[in-house]
């Protein structure tokens, strides 16, 4: 009773005031958190931080940290309490489905998947070097390409998983897997996607926090975009002038070409990012393994014997990873948006409304990389991919508890919503550009699509 009376309380609106540089303090389970200082050196960066700052952040810390994370929490503690604190329903049952995976051991039984497709990448690789270097034939030049295509999106997975959990026997190990996959295999940035995928999770289809919704001039989700937001996680304008419009008019017949060359996209975001100001985390690694990705490539294309054969191996092999990049648009492009920072209060309602799962069979898993799992990786990101199926049908229940969408289409039913998303944006883009225009004849393209 001692105890209790000894404690000293602030209230939520309180928590809410210390949200300022070198005043910054979260809540987890009650307890306020001074995190001014740790943010410098927090490993998932500041942008998670500064996006949660003066709320209480307990299922967020929970989804993104091992349980020995726990123990780092003593050093940061305020002495202060959260006198007002609740939980509400919908977070007990998300904290108590956490504890049971935990006393499961799925998060620590990782099964073989990093081995089995590290081999299929090593594999995959050495079909490629056979195509170029041993044959003569165009179509075998062909299906090589194709073959390092797939071999990409593979190579993305490991690192993908690499990211959120330890995959490897150790840290340091962890960090060359990382490397290895995306640096030097795919040419794309560990620290960019470190960057852009936290804050992607964390602010899950907002509009103007989560980076992998802010497409503008090319593609935009919402008419919410034609007025020109800000983007608060590039801190810059989404400025939506003519040629976005333009471009926007007609984004649901360019959506599939423009994935053919997102790869283009993904290579110059990792040379912004290495060659800017922003603090890198190892970006002289990072260097070092794009520099070897822009060595093997080149020069493996160079080995063909014409520049024809070399431009159609590029274009194949970029053409094939446009499947990943459709796939990561499905699971997002037409599922619910807003406008705003994301709340620690409604972590599991948040990613539920931005999320689309995509029904297979399980023996495509190997092909989706898990990610078709969309809403229960959002939920448990450091879950290994093994278990995402077993999870699924646990996650839907509470869904269903709870009145939340939890929407699982086919391939093909998410391309159609996906479109049909693109397409509306396209048609008032349309009316934005020229809205006094609206005429008869431009009633019935509308009408009948």
């Amino acid at each position: 009773m001692a105890e209790e009376t000894e404690k000293k309380y602030i209230t939520s609106e309180d928590l809410k005031s210390h949200n300022k540089p070198g005043d910054l303090w979260i809540a987890i389970q009650g307890k306020a958190y001074n995190v001014s200082d740790w943010i410098k050196s927090h490993p998932g960066g500041d942008a998670v931080i500064l996006n949660l700052v003066g709320q209480d952040v307990t299922d967020a810390f929970i989804a993104f940290h091992p349980g020995t994370a726990w123990r780092h929490l003593d050093d940061l503690f305020t002495g202060y309490h959260v006198g007002d604190f609740q939980i509400s329903e919908v977070s007990r049952d998300y904290r108590r489905m956490a504890a049971e995976f935990r006393k499961l051991g799925l998060f620590e039984n990782k099964g073989h998947v990093t081995l089995y497709t590290f081999a299929f990448v090593a594999a995959m690789f050495a079909a490629v070097l056979y195509g170029v270097l041993a044959c003569t034939s165009i179509l075998a030049h062909q299906i090589a390409a194709a073959v390092l295509g797939l071999l990409w999106i593979q190579s993305a997975y490991i690192g993908h998983d690499s990211g959120h959990y330890v995959i490897m026997t150790s840290g340091s190990y962890n960090r060359f897997a990382q490397l290895l996959s995306g640096n030097c295999l795919t040419g794309i940035s560990i620290a960019w996607w470190k960057w852009t995928h936290n804050a992607h999770h964390l602010a899950c289809n907002s509009l103007d926090y989560d980076p992998d919704l802010q497409h503008i001039p090319v593609f935009a989700v919402s008419t919410k975009f034609f007025s020109s937001m800000t983007s608060r996680f590039y801190d810059r304008k989404l400025t939506f002038d003519p040629l976005a419009r333009f471009l926007i008019s007609y984004q649901h017949f360019t959506y599939y070409p423009v994935m053919c060359f997102g790869r283009i996209n993904l290579f110059v975001q990792t040379l912004l990012l290495l060659f800017s100001k922003r603090e890198v985390p190892d970006r002289a690694l990072n260097f070092a393994g794009i520099l070897v990705f822009w060595t093997w490539f080149p020069l493996l294309v160079s080995c063909l014997p014409t520049w024809p054969e070399r431009f159609f191996f590029v274009f194949t092999s970029f053409s094939v990873t446009a499947l990943q990049h459709i796939q990561f648009t499905l699971n997002h492009f037409a599922a619910d948006v807003y406008v705003g920072p994301p709340t620690g209060a409604d972590w599991f309602e948040k990613q539920a409304a931005g999320t689309l799962d995509i029904s297979c069979s399980s023996y495509m898993d190997w092909f989706f990389g898990g990610l078709q799992f969309q809403l229960e990786h959002h939920l448990f990101p450091r879950l290994p991919r093994c278990h995402l199926r077993k999870v699924a049908p646990v996650v839907q229940e509470l869904c269903k508890k709870h009145n939340l969408p939890y929407r699982s289409l086919s391939w093909w039913e998410a391309n159609v919503w996906t479109i049909r998303t693109l397409k509306k944006a396209a048609y008032q883009a349309r009316d934005a550009a020229n809205p006094v225009v609206k005429n008869l004849v431009w009633e019935a393209l509308n009408t009948h699509g």
